[in-house]
């Protein structure tokens, strides 16, 4: 699903189905039977050529292939905040389950964010809970609880102890518990993407940084 700066977000999506939308449509990018007759052995390429006829008449939008080199095709993807990409041989018959005639690739996205607090699962290190700056405003911007390690932990939870507070430094209080602490160290987080609100997808910690 589009968003308005023409890049794919789950969450546009997500919004899109709340309501009652006129602007999800269906890309087809693979036909597996054809009046009757099974394309599973055929190519790639030829079953492709009898999708694209068969939708032509219709609103359903074909998914366009790009024979290149992959390498590029996926340079360029990230740069323009996609995703990632698909490649498939283009030669290869339909096989179900999983195997090597295709493979997703993910663009990896970095931001330095906020700390705003931590989270225990009794005495077990459970995330941190970060914060992107709007002018004078903290706003939530999700919650990492991948990419730690004993040492990161620790180094962590003796940075951040001095700088626990009662309430929340958030512009707008947010519903989960945590561990509040003064804004004031900075974590570099990879992510997949954002969602509508502005919160990072599959964050990893990646490390704080010092020198900003």
């Amino acid at each position: 699903m589009p968003a308005a700066d023409g890049t794919t977000g789950f969450s546009v999506l997500q919004n899109e189905l709340k309501g009652k939308s006129t602007r999800i449509v269906l890309v087809a990018f693979d036909l597996l039977y054809l009046n009757g007759y099974d394309l599973r052995k055929l190519p790639l390429m030829e079953r492709k050529a009898h999708l694209i006829k068969l939708i032509a008449a219709t609103d359903i939008q074909f998914s366009e292939s790009f024979q290149t080199d992959g390498r590029e095709i996926f340079k360029r993807a990230c740069k323009v905040g996609l995703e990632g990409v698909v490649s498939k041989v283009r030669d290869s018959v339909y096989a179900s389950g999983r195997g090597n005639n295709w493979t997703k690739k993910t663009c990896a996205q970095r931001e330095t964010l906020t700390i705003a607090g931590f989270a225990l699962d009794g005495n077990t290190w459970d995330g941190i809970y970060l914060g992107r700056r709007k002018g004078k405003d903290l706003v939530y911007a999700g919650k990492v609880d991948h990419g730690f390690d004993k040492a990161s932990v620790a180094e962590l939870r003796k940075r951040l102890t001095p700088l626990i507070r009662k309430t929340q430094p958030y512009a707008k209080k947010i519903v989960h518990k945590g561990i509040w602490v003064e804004p004031q160290l900075l974590a570099e987080v990879e992510y997949r993407a954002k969602s509508a609100e502005g919160k990072v997808r599959h964050p990893f910690f990646k490390g704080l940084r010092e020198d900003m």
